[in-house]
């Protein structure tokens, strides 16, 4: 039998699963009945990343060991994939010791192959962003997030990414489809085209790692160790490389650029297909620990079903690209396709057979016009399914809905029956349920326990069975509340498991929701901060920086200034444009990746969350200073 094996993301323990986590989870799994349908030996494989600074001082602070901390995030990930209903068949931990082996092996093969070396470093570090800041000084805020950098002295592993630039190349050249969707292999090859620095893979500042072979007091650094997941997932299993990495499109770049250099340098053989998908936005703001809109999985699925949600996220959201979430639209895109759409289609079609034909199906052929109409709806569903256009395929089997709707209002079966028409009345009726079987089949991946209830009211041998409603039309004013009560509960629940107060979000890597406060200045330190009104003139990705923009901002002067701002993971570029900021211009410039940066943007931010940029209610002139 074929084999596909396919991956999600090897989720890091720094939340609770949260509906993100479960929108990547939901859509490989999709994927895995799809290709179960075609035949395939499919294994769908999961798990969490345990490790690093983050995640024991985090620990610390709650007053858990690291792996007392972890077991319980890790666990927290297992209880959301068992109930939603999801079927995972590998989850894999980074703490397990089978995972550990194989980390070692593929440093010692890069080892032996020439592509790791040990140098030292001295100088600033942010235990945040677990990054270097090479041209910052310790005491100094972080070019990425702000937050005061640490003096770091140690002693580290690299691995030579670039040595691997030409080879990536040439990889994405020879295999198209290596990355997917196009936006994101073009975002690619410009880092790669941009120029490659060699990596650091090791730390000796912590302990909560896996040890490198022969050198006890150095740990794995965290993208070494976790990528690796894939792999010990199935390890002596026969089933690497894998078919699909699934992955959300903030850590493609490890993906696509890290993870196959590490594997070219072991010689071992690389994934097939990498695919990143969008984010989901809440009312059209990024989800994220500090601005407090996450949302849980199963506060909404206990209320309104694992198939709302599940069908939700796969139609409302046009796969690889960024899509709104809001409870709002979720109870209408239930009702609208649904309830009145497949649930009325459904009813109407078995609650006919039973009336005019004692629930026996007519053994007559089927309309000509609704034979074509499944063909084609069977070749169009099937097409968008294996581009992994989810929206376009429902859509699809919807389009067949509508028709079999229209062919209802048309026949008037009720009028057939009450004029003696038997011979029309049997072929609409069998058209209908004929065609019902084939939307089951097509509709089966993406809200397999309703099918399944619904298929049960289809009997067999074409004996319709008992009927009850499969999906009751829902009251957004009773269950939006009740789904907001619900969240509100789960984040309790999640908070208590981890000994935090109930304001602070579940994440391992926020020790507390807000800062505390810095030692007390006077007002003439006050005043030599020169804060002024700013307008973004442009905005861009910095090459080989995931986390940076290069602003273009206006304050007044002759010429925009040049500002490079960490706050890219937030915004996008092209959102900034003609916003107002606030900027403190009067402060040293400083190189960054090559760009003078003359001034830093305002924003705040919640420990370990995303900045959000300071604004203004009211219209204020640029160059305006702030008092």
């Amino acid at each position: 039998m074929k084999q596909f094996y396919l991956t999600t993301p090897i989720y890091y323990v720094n939340a609770a699963p949260h509906i993100g986590h479960t929108y990547t989870t939901i859509a490989a799994e999709v994927i895995a009945r799809l290709k179960r349908a075609e035949g395939y030996d499919v294994v769908l494989a999961t798990g969490t990343d345990e490790h690093g600074q983050k995640i024991e001082r985090a620990a610390k602070a709650v007053g858990k060991s690291p792996q007392e901390f972890t077991d319980l995030i890790s666990a927290e990930f297992s209880k959301q994939w068992t109930e939603l209903g999801l079927q995972i068949d590998r989850f894999k931990r980074t703490t397990d010791p089978e995972h550990h082996k194989k980390v070692q092996e593929l440093f010692l093969r890069c080892q032996e192959r020439g592509f790791v070396y040990k140098s030292s470093y001295t100088g600033a570090y942010c235990v945040s962003d677990e990054l270097y800041a090479n041209e910052a000084k310790p005491g100094e805020p972080c070019p990425i997030c702000g937050r005061p950098l640490e003096e770091v002295t140690e002693e580290n592993y690299f691995f030579k990414l670039s040595a691997f630039q030409d080879r990536l190349l040439e990889l994405y050249e020879a295999q198209p489809d290596f990355i997917q969707p196009e936006i994101r292999r073009n975002e690619v090859l410009a880092f790669v085209n941009g120029g490659l620095q060699d990596l650091s893979i090791s730390r000796t500042s912590i302990t909560w790692g896996i040890p490198v072979p022969n050198e006890e007091k150095h740990v794995f650094y965290v993208w070494f160790d976790a990528l690796t997941t894939y792999m010990s997932a199935v390890e002596g299993e026969g089933r690497w490389p894998a078919d699909l990495h699934l992955i959300g499109k903030e850590i493609l770049r490890f993906h696509a650029v890290f993870w196959p250099a590490f594997l070219m340098a072991a010689d071992w053989p690389l994934p097939k297909q990498i695919f990143a998908h969008g984010w989901l936005l809440f009312e059209n703001d990024k989800m994220s620990k500090s601005k407090g809109n996450l949302l849980r999985a199963t506060p909404i699925t206990n209320v309104v079903g694992i198939d709302a949600l599940r069908y939700f996220l796969l139609r409302e959201v046009v796969f690889g690209s960024d899509g709104n979430f809001s409870l709002d639209a979720l109870v209408a895109r239930y009702n609208a396709d649904l309830a009145n759409g497949l649930g009325n289609l459904t009813s109407r079609t078995l609650t006919m057979i039973k009336q005019y034909r004692e629930g026996k199906v007519p053994d007559v052929p089927v309309l000509d016009a609704v034979a074509a109409q499944i063909a084609a709806t069977q070749q169009q569903a099937k097409a968008h399914y294996a581009r992994f256009e989810f929206s376009k395929a429902l859509e699809s089997i919807w389009a067949l809905i509508g028709f079999l709707d229209k062919l209802i209002m048309e026949e008037k079966p009720w009028v057939l029956a009450k004029t003696g028409e038997a011979a029309r009345l049997d072929t609409v009726l069998t058209s209908t349920y004929r065609a019902l079987q084939v939307i089951c089949d097509l509709a089966h991946p993406a809200i397999p326990a309703s099918i399944d209830k619904i298929r049960a009211q289809m009997g067999q041998d074409g004996q319709v069975g008992d009927l009850t409603p499969v999906f009751p039309r829902l009251d957004a004013k009773l269950v939006i509340p009740q789904m907001q009560e619900l969240e509100q509960a789960e984040l309790a629940r999640q908070n208590a498991l981890l000994g935090k107060t109930p304001e602070v979000e579940p994440a391992a890597a926020e020790v507390s929701a807000v800062s505390p406060l810095s030692p007390e200045i006077t007002i003439d330190d006050f005043v030599k901060v020169d804060l002024r009104v700013g307008l973004v003139i442009s905005a861009e990705a910095v090459k080989g920086a995931d986390k940076l923009l290069h602003l273009k901002v206006d304050i007044g002067e002759a010429e925009p200034r040049n500002i490079v701002a960490g706050i890219a993971k937030a915004y996008a570029p092209e959102t900034l444009v003609n916003r107002k900021v606030v900027i403190v211009a009067n402060l040293a410039p400083r190189k960054l990746r090559g760009i003078e940066s003359k001034g830093m943007i305002v924003a705040a931010s919640l420990e370990g969350g995303s900045p959000v940029l300071a604004a203004f209610l009211e219209e204020v002139p640029v160059g305006a200073r702030l008092k």
